[in-house]
């Protein structure tokens, strides 16, 4: 497997929740990039493509289910993960979001170790 192909986009405005996931990943010889809101989200896809992003679901700037959908303009075949605390996994929006495929799958805050290796290995 090439580097770049290890690379994941996490995006979150709360620090400790990025930092949750980076550590994660590291354990397991993947990089990632940060993004705090959905502008620089965007800025990183233009630009980079991703193994998988982890997308808060609340961001200042815009919802993760809209960051989601502008996403896939720019990377139709990236997997996205939403990652709320804000919703469940059986949520209306969640389920109509991964049946029209704007989202692969779901977590929720908070959540552990083995749930993001799970959602990763899975997808």
């Amino acid at each position: 497997m090439k580097n770049q192909d290890k690379v994941f986009l996490i995006v979150d405005d709360e620090p400790d929740m990025c930092w949750a996931l980076e550590n994660i990943l590291k354990r397991k010889g993947f990089c990632s990039k940060k993004a705090s809101n959905g502008r620089e989200a965007l800025e990183f896809v233009k630009q980079n493509h991703f193994r998988l992003v982890f997308l808060d679901a609340k961001l200042p700037d815009m919802e993760g289910l809209q960051l989601a959908k502008k996403i896939r303009d720019f990377d139709p075949l990236v997997p996205i993960v939403i990652v709320s605390g804000y919703f469940y996994r059986d949520d209306t929006d969640i389920l109509n979001a991964q049946k029209k495929g704007s989202i692969n799958d779901f977590i929720a805050k908070p959540f552990s170790h083995n749930e993001v290796m799970k959602v990763i290995e899975g997808l």
